[in-house]
């Protein structure tokens, strides 16, 4: 059986306040063609189908419309609600979906329940979907010994497997679950779900089936052979710029082998981050393959430059991001503490002192000390005036 594994949409999520829209209906024409061009029986979504709980209308239609291009292909998908998804919005109207061959699992009492997968002359795939388990709200529920995800989790894989048992022997096995599963590499996309101080949880809860299809990690990665993100099919942030946006074509052996394939996302736009002085990244030939892209870039200029952005953007016209950190020359009076460096100074002094700090060792300019000894002249005759008129 040829599976295909995605997850991690966030329909309706912008990049930097650039909409995605048209970038993630690009991704959607590329899953129905995929299933089409590579025979998919059966598709996978690990959850975060939305970026927020209740999302924008534009995003409801864009699900909308690709539930129907799935259906119309005839080729069944499972799919599980996430932690940024509202596990009953996207729940309903369930049971009437699955009619469709959408079978969407949302709710952790149907955890034990499996869809079915039909694949003659090998028996059936059992498919269970986990949908994001949020241990305070589910651990009676499941029975789980501790709140906790390692502990939910357990609780939960203990039920895929007390129904697997009841099923033909030889019957292969397919779950999918949206955690952060210890060895995962995150990335500042992903929402933190940290509870009790542990956020992740060991590869091992998922023993016993014969694919794991992860949601949640951003990157597509292999954990095991068996365990797998998929990752997100557009980046999110600038901390996946390195990240190769792609698909796994699963295919599950009679013997449940399973062999991986990837399959690579259109991009809509790539990703780099810069760093330096501004002059140097302006004149650096070696950019130039970065000027169509996305842009973040990092300024290290000791002072900082005049319009940086505006200059920036005449080369780099798709910079989204600027940050400054200024390069900084370290010193035996920057280990002094700060009242040690106060003592005995002028109120001039301090304030060119902390123009230099800021500036990473450049210190103000003759105008600038002017202003700032103009702007101290006139708060002490602001305070006089204040004190004659408090004396009267």
């Amino acid at each position: 059986m040829r599976l295909l594994h995605t997850s991690d949409w966030h329909l309706g999520r912008s990049f930097h306040r650039v909409s995605l829209l048209d970038a993630q209906a690009a991704f959607l024409d590329h899953l129905v063609a995929t299933v089409h061009d590579h025979d998919v029986d059966a598709v996978l979504v690990a959850g975060d189908v939305y970026d927020r709980a209740v999302p924008p209308l534009a995003a409801v239609e864009l699900f909308d419309t690709a539930l129907h291009r799935l259906a119309e292909a005839g080729v069944p998908t499972v799919m599980i609600s996430g932690n940024h998804d509202s596990a009953r919005r996207l729940g309903v109207a369930a049971r009437l979906i699955d009619r469709a061959g959408v079978h969407l699992r949302t709710d952790p009492d149907g955890i034990g329940t499996p869809v079915l997968l039909p694949d003659p002359p090998h028996g059936e795939v059992a498919v269970y979907g986990l949908p994001y388990l949020e241990p305070a709200l589910v651990r009676e529920r499941l029975g789980a010994p501790r709140t906790g995800h390692e502990a939910v989790l357990a609780a939960a894989m203990d039920r895929v497997r007390a129904d697997l048992a009841t099923r033909p022997e030889g019957t292969r096995s397919v779950v999918l679950a949206h955690a952060f599963v210890t060895g995962g590499e995150p990335s500042d996309s992903e929402r933190d779900i940290t509870v009790g101080g542990v956020a992740s949880v060991p590869a091992g809860v998922f023993d016993g089936v014969d694919y794991v299809a992860l949601g949640h990690l951003h990157g597509a990665q292999a954990l095991t052979d068996r365990v797998r993100y998929s990752g997100s099919p557009l980046a999110y942030s600038f901390s996946e710029w390195r990240h190769r946006k792609s698909m796994w074509l699963i295919d599950l052996a009679p013997d449940g082998g399973v062999t991986a394939e990837r399959i690579d996302c259109p991009v809509p736009r790539p990703l780099a981050r810069l760093r330096g002085r501004l002059d140097d990244l302006l004149a650096d030939p070696a950019l130039d393959r970065h000027e169509d892209a996305w842009v973040e870039v990092t300024l290290t200029d000791p002072v900082r430059p005049a319009e940086p952005m505006a200059r920036l953007t005449r080369r780099f016209p798709h910079t989204l991001g600027l940050v400054f950190e200024p390069e900084r020359s370290d010193t035996s009076e920057d280990l002094l503490s700060y009242a040690r460096r106060l003592r005995g100074r002028t109120d001039q002094q301090i304030a060119e002192d902390f123009v230099t700090h800021v500036r990473g060792g450049a210190g103000p300019d003759a105008h600038e000390r002017a202003a700032l000894r103009g702007a101290f002249d006139d708060v002490r005759a602001d305070l006089a005036v204040r004190e004659r008129e408090v004396g009267r």
